[in-house]
Parts: structure tokens; sequence; C-alpha cells
């Protein structure tokens, strides 16, 4: 469960997915660099959010907001977290 005052990114998952692994496993130093709370979704558990993002998955989340899908966008996740951390 996500602390209160802590950033809190969600990860749409499948665990057949080499993809999802491969983000999931790619986002641990972040997560200990940066110290927030990752929640794993399995995407096929949720029909609504299995529809909306199927083809997509992994999909890695900041609430609604989309920050990369398929592969982690490095640059990206690094530019959001930098961004959060300045706010």
């Amino acid at each position: 469960m996500p602390s209160e005052n802590r950033l809190a990114l969600t990860l749409l998952f499948r665990e057949y997915c080499s993809l999802c692994r491969k983000m999931r496993n790619a986002l641990l130093p972040y997560q200990a660099e940066y110290g927030f709370d990752l929640e794993i979704i399995d995407v096929d558990s949720h029909p609504q959010l299995e529809e909306k993002y199927n083809e997509l998955v992994p999909v890695l989340l900041h609430g609604h907001t989309e920050i990369c899908h398929w592969f982690l966008d490095e640059p990206k996740l690094q530019a959001f977290l930098h961004a959060c951390r300045q706010s």
C-alpha cells in the first residue's frame, strides 16, 4: 500500500510477459534512488484496464498519466522523477 506522502507509480503488468518483467526489474534502481512506491497491477484481472491498455502492456503510470509503455523510457522517467523531486 502506498505511503501517504510518497510518490506512487503504477505498473500495468502480465505475469507471462517478458517485457513486463524487464520493465519491473529496470525500475528497481530508480525506486531505490527516488523512493517511490510501485503498485503492480495484473491488467488481465481488471477488464477496463485490459480493454484500454491491452496491446500497450507493460505500461508505467503516475495516476492516469502514462509515463511509458513497452519499454522503460529512462530519460522520460528521470525527467519525471527529477521534476517531482523539485516540487
